[in-house]
């Protein structure tokens, strides 16, 4: 019966530390938000290419979180700045740019993340580099179709590329 006790006592205390430690996980440390993907999108039947990002959230967030994305602007200029309210039961965030142009193969974009809570104290920064595999000049400048059934362009110069010459 004395070995019956001991077992069962270490039992208990091993289920006490494991708790603990699963406690661990969400007392106050570490990041929210962890990047699960990013991409450059070329969509050619409109002529748009945006940066896309996706987040999973790897702890709880507060309420009225909010992320501000800035991205670099690949035709030069300031950054693009996209906020967005995160809801603290989203699992997954999808970051997306406004339309770009003059994205280049092989060069790097940098794009910065700023989690915030409510009040606006910063709770994580996050930075990544983004490389298109793509040239967007052989993207078409306007779009190939317009409306809701993907009608052709009438527009005929809509299937060449006179966009504007972008930064070397």
């Amino acid at each position: 019966m004395h070995k019956r006790i001991n077992y069962r006592l270490i039992t208990v205390a091993m289920m006490v530390v494991s708790l603990g430690l699963g406690a661990c996980r969400d007392s106050g440390e570490g990041d929210y938000l962890v990047v699960s993907g990013k991409i450059f999108v070329f969509n050619y039947r409109i002529a748009e290419a945006t940066y896309l990002l996706t987040l999973a959230r790897v702890r709880p967030l507060p309420d009225g979180a909010i992320l501000e994305t800035s991205f670099d602007n690949p035709a030069g200029g300031d950054p693009m700045i996209v906020r967005q309210k995160i809801w603290p039961a989203m699992e997954k965030i999808t970051v997306e740019s406004p339309p770009v142009k003059c994205v280049k193969a092989d060069r790097v974009y940098k794009v910065s993340m700023r989690l915030e809570d409510a009040d606006g104290k910063l709770l994580q920064t996050i930075e990544r580099e983004m490389i298109s595999d793509t040239d967007q000049s052989k993207m078409p400048d306007k779009p190939l179709v317009v409306g809701p059934f993907y009608d052709p362009n009438p527009d005929k110069s809509a299937a060449g590329n006179s966009a504007p010459a972008c930064p070397a």
